[in-house]
């Protein structure tokens, strides 16, 4: 059940909701949207100045590079394990007949 002070501040701009988006858009997965927003609106805003100062840095022609406190483990010598059998040997058998339609 929805409290009704878990709906304040809830608005919806477009008013005029299909009937799949009233399905999907219920009273309690809206309050659970209000809550991740309360929750985490700090934190989204300074990600999303980030985002929007690093696209500016990229505009202007710098290149991503990798983070410098990983570049001891870039440098070093790292092997990954042997790949299981089932990896090794990788077959597709089809079965039944072969619609033309499907090989355009």
């Amino acid at each position: 059940m929805i409290d009704q002070t878990m709906m304040t501040g809830i608005e919806l701009e477009d008013l005029t909701l299909e009937e799949e988006k009233r399905r999907i858009l219920t009273p309690e997965v809206l309050a659970f949207v209000a809550l991740l927003e309360r929750t985490f609106r700090v934190k989204r805003r300074e990600l999303m100045d980030q985002r929007k100062w690093r696209q500016t840095r990229i505009d202007e022609g710098e290149l991503p590079d990798f983070l410098l406190e990983t570049e001891e483990i870039r440098n070093s010598y790292w092997t990954i394990a042997p790949l299981p059998a089932d990896l090794q040997d990788r077959r597709v058998e089809i079965t039944g007949p072969a619609a033309t339609g499907r090989w355009l």
